[in-house]
C-alpha cells in the first residue's frame, strides 16, 4: 500500500504516478486532495470545468463531473488508466482511494511526498471550486 501526499503536488504528475503504480498492482491512497495544484490559466480552467458541468441539461444523463476535490482527483487518475470499464484498468481503478485531509489510520505510516516545483500559474483545487 502506498500513500501519496497531494500537498502542493501538480495534479497531472500525481495522477500519472498513481495510475502507473495501480497498474503494477499497488493499492494507492491519495491524501490532502484539497491542496493539490492545478496548473494552467485559471480563467480557462474554470470556464472548461463549468462547461463540462452544464453541458448536459439533466443530472442523470451524461458523464459525471463532480465538485468535490477528491472526486476531481480520482477522475484525473482514471483518465490516465487504460479502459476503466474492463480488464486491468478496472482492477487498477478499484485500488485507488482519495481523501481530503489525512485520515487517522494513515498518520503514522510512511507517506510519499511528490516533488514540488516552482509554478508560476497555479491554483489549489479548493480555491478553484470557490
Amino acid at each position: 500500500m502506498k500513500i501519496l501526499d497531494g500537498k502542493n503536488a501538480v495534479l497531472g504528475r500525481l495522477a500519472s504516478f498513481a495510475a502507473k503504480e495501480a497498474l503494477l498492482g499497488e493499492e494507492i491512497n491519495v491524501i490532502n486532495c484539497d491542496q493539490i495544484q492545478i496548473t494552467g490559466n485559471k480563467k480557462m480552467l474554470e470556464r472548461e470545468f463549468m462547461e463540462k458541468r452544464s453541458r448536459y441539461g439533466h443530472s442523470q444523463k451524461g458523464p459525471k463531473h463532480h465538485k468535490t476535490t477528491e472526486k476531481i482527483v480520482k477522475r484525473a487518475i482514471r483518465g490516465m488508466l487504460p479502459d476503466h470499464r474492463e480488464g486491468r484498468g478496472r482492477v487498477a481503478f478499484k485500488k485507488i482511494k482519495c481523501y481530503n485531509g489525512t485520515p487517522k489510520e494513515f498518520e503514522n505510516l510512511k507517506i510519499i511526498k511528490m516533488a514540488v516545483e516552482k509554478i508560476k500559474k497555479s491554483s489549489a483545487v479548493k480555491e478553484f471550486l470557490n
